[in-house]
């Protein structure tokens, strides 16, 4: 009995990585990279209704393309978990390799590795794929993650978005993010959020300066947890 008790304090003490919501804090990549362009970014999700109510990501970005291929950046994640304090989680470093065009589809692979200050570090893979056609612009991002600990799954995913040029420099859209499960157990029940997203610009700062808002709706398993997410998203473009 002793020894079981002490096996499970050891447990309770050993930190465990809170994975936040498919979504929250991210984008849908593209698959072109300009030479010369620097960005700096900050996009903000939280969640509404249910358990859940009141969790929160900031994630901060910069990346600069160093040739029209590549692309690296920074990325510093705040969170804040129901009824606690927001605390930094991670510092990541990312990349952009983009492969070029086939049959009218852009190509490219993303690489992160994350340091989390609280948890277990993790990489990231992404297949970027995007379509542009006259006003439509349509991406697709396949997701891989793994922890970088013993027995820990590579975890799938997905991020996608089609969206039109409405009226001037404002799109309007769709965006959803979700699991997939692993390559032992693909496609479970999973956390999935859909829902509309406007983009627009604006002009006469200097920088390209772009806003995104929208409000994803929670299905699936998210719906255990919340009624949905709300994103909202600045960027300026040098």
């Amino acid at each position: 009995m002793k020894k079981l008790a002490a096996l499970a304090a050891l447990g309770c003490a050993i930190p465990v990585t809170a994975f936040a919501a498919p979504g929250m804090g991210g984008e849908v990549y593209g698959a072109t990279v300009d030479a010369g362009e620097t960005e700096f970014e900050a996009r903000y999700g939280a969640l509404g209704g249910g358990p859940d109510d009141g969790e929160d990501v900031l994630k901060l970005e910069a990346a600069h393309a160093f040739t029209d291929r590549l692309r690296i950046g920074i990325v510093g994640e705040i969170e804040k978990e129901p009824g606690d304090k927001r605390r930094a989680e991670a510092v990541a470093i990312e990349a952009i390799y983009a492969l070029g065009n086939a049959g009218g589809i852009d190509i490219a692979v993303y690489g992160e590795y994350e340091v989390a200050l609280h948890g277990t570090d993790k990489v990231e893979t992404k297949l970027l794929l995007q379509r542009k056609t006259g006003p439509f612009d349509l991406r697709l991002n396949l997701i891989a993650e793994k922890e970088l600990a013993d027995g820990a799954p590579v975890e799938l995913g997905y991020a996608a978005s089609a969206d039109v040029e409405a009226v001037g420099e404002v799109r309007l859209g769709l965006q959803a993010y979700g699991e997939l499960g692993t390559f032992k157990h693909f496609a479970p029940r999973a956390e999935h959020f859909i829902g509309p997203v406007a983009k627009f610009e604006i002009e006469g700062l200097g920088p390209e300066v772009g806003v995104q808002l929208g409000y994803l709706l929670a299905l699936g398993k998210a719906r255990d947890d919340t009624d949905g997410q709300f994103k909202l998203a600045f960027e300026l473009e040098f």
